[in-house]
């Protein structure tokens, strides 16, 4: 009879205070064998003989010097190739139902003949109060989206590699003007700053110089603004950055459920994401207090103001209403045109001042340039020059949403030529009133297969104004004060 070694172990327990045969009916087992295990003082894995033989022949036996040999040469081979190679040098000999015994095989030399491997990764004690790292991680795999509209964009994420705790602000791409504004508003809300910063090789820290990499003057004169140390991780050795690289990981899937909480991705206004954000990112802090107070005496104090981060330049506004800041074309009003303006580059905006005074702030384009115009700028002017939307360098600009694409192309079916004019009077709508009462009424219309005119759209979002209520005035009957003050004569 089997048995197991709980079995066993409830026996030896039991025999303390029954006889042999109550307490092997009570272990489950028969007294015989139970008074071996007595004897033996041994549990059924213990007395259990190893096997140090095969059951089968080894069906590569014959072949395995020569697989040997190849995996020598070639460490990275895997097992599904070589059995692809053993079926078809020696026809009928294998099986591909083999390929289990063969990895088992590979596996096993491996272990005890191949190679050491490559890399070994050392852990590393974490000191409170040493060091802060930082990177940036890409969002576009979270498809959020700002008003209907897809949102890419980049997180900078700020964290301690001791206390965990982290901060992260919203960029474009990887900028020395996101990076030093990223940082600046992590340690203004911490509180202080550690005494050295890691990131890793990015173009906005370091530059290449000779055979490796050294910082840029810029990084390094603001990073002495707040008396902190620059070190970076070597080049392609990610995980000396580790602490940061998984705490992308983690925060990513935080916010990730949070958006399946919340039901959807979709938010009304770049605001309402960075207060979302902002949550998550509490919620994570609020466990790391007591390990972060540990962290508080190390910090470095902060100067006296932040460093300023901004780049200043001066434009020319061109003829067609725009401005052309690095590799970014953007509009501005025509009342603009011939006037120059200057013009204060951030890491997620631009602020364009005439003398003194600011007159306009818009989001900042990445730095690879684009295209940034602002259809109410100039929808005034191609009303009055239809002709010129056709060929319009930035036509592409003038649809803000998609039902203004899919009109456009609507009328271009049933108006031919005059299609521009046409859709000109519905874009000037949007701007003189509600852009989304005119989508809704775009996609109303569309949806109902009518002409998206800007008659139409008129109509639809004309205020309705309801007939006024008809109101009755009753005259008070004064008799009932009359009796009331002879009463109380």
């Amino acid at each position: 009879m089997t048995c197991t070694d709980a079995q066993i172990r409830m026996l030896m327990k039991l025999i303390k205070t029954h006889s042999r045969e109550i307490a092997a009916a009570k272990a489950g087992i028969d007294p015989k064998t139970a008074r071996r295990y007595l004897q033996s003082g041994q549990l059924p894995s213990q007395a259990r003989a190893e096997r140090d033989w095969r059951t089968r022949p080894d069906p590569f036996e014959e072949v395995w010097p020569e697989v040997a040999g190849m995996i020598t040469n070639a460490p990275g081979l895997e097992a599904k190739t070589l059995m692809k190679w053993l079926l078809a040098r020696y026809p009928g000999k294998f099986q591909a139902g083999q390929l289990r015994t063969l990895q088992r095989r590979v596996r096993d030399w491996r272990a005890l003949e191949g190679p050491n491997h490559g890399d070994v990764v050392f852990p590393q004690t974490i000191q409170p109060g040493r060091q802060s790292q930082s990177d940036f991680t890409v969002m576009d795999e979270l498809v959020i989206t700002i008003g209907g509209q897809p949102f890419p964009h980049l997180l900078f994420h700020f964290m301690l590699p001791y206390s965990r705790w982290e901060a992260v602000s919203i960029c474009f791409s990887e900028t020395f003007e996101a990076l030093t504004r990223g940082y600046e508003l992590a340690v203004w809300e911490l509180g202080g700053s550690m005494p050295d910063h890691r990131t890793d090789n990015l173009s906005a820290a370091t530059h290449k110089l000779g055979g490796g990499r050294v910082f840029n003057k810029r990084w390094s004169e603001f990073l002495a603004h707040y008396d902190v140390r620059p070190s970076r991780n070597n080049p392609g050795q990610s995980r000396e950055n580790g602490s940061v690289e998984k705490s992308h990981d983690l925060l990513c899937n935080a916010i990730e459920q949070a958006l399946l909480l919340r039901g959807h991705r979709d938010f009304t206004a770049r605001a309402d994401y960075v207060i979302f954000l902002r949550e998550v990112v509490d919620e994570r802090n609020a466990d790391r207090q007591a390990r972060l107070d540990e962290e508080r005496p190390f910090l470095v104090p902060l100067p006296g103001k932040a460093w300023n981060d901004s780049a200043e330049m001066t434009v020319r506004v061109c003829p067609w209403s725009t401005i052309v800041v690095l590799k970014g074309v953007y509009s501005v009003p025509s009342r603009l045109i011939g006037h120059q303006l200057r013009v204060l580059l951030y890491a997620d905006e631009l602020q364009i001042f005439y003398g003194k005074r600011l007159v306009q702030q818009m989001p900042r384009l990445p730095k690879e340039g684009g295209v940034r115009v602002n259809y109410r700028h100039i929808v005034g002017h191609l009303v009055r020059k239809p002709g010129a939307f056709a060929n319009y360098s930035f036509r592409e600009e003038l649809f803000p949403h998609l039902a203004f694409r899919r009109a456009y192309d609507r009328l271009r079916e049933t108006q031919g030529e005059r299609a521009d004019k046409a859709y000109l009077e519905v874009l000037q709508l949007a701007a003189m009133g509600s852009e989304c009462d005119v989508t809704l009424a775009l996609e109303l219309l569309l949806a109902e297969g009518h002409e998206p005119t800007a008659a139409a759209v008129k109509e639809l979002t004309r205020p309705r104004l309801d007939a006024p209520p008809l109101v009755t005035v009753t005259a008070p009957n004064l008799a009932a004060y009359d009796a009331l003050l002879e009463g109380a004569a």
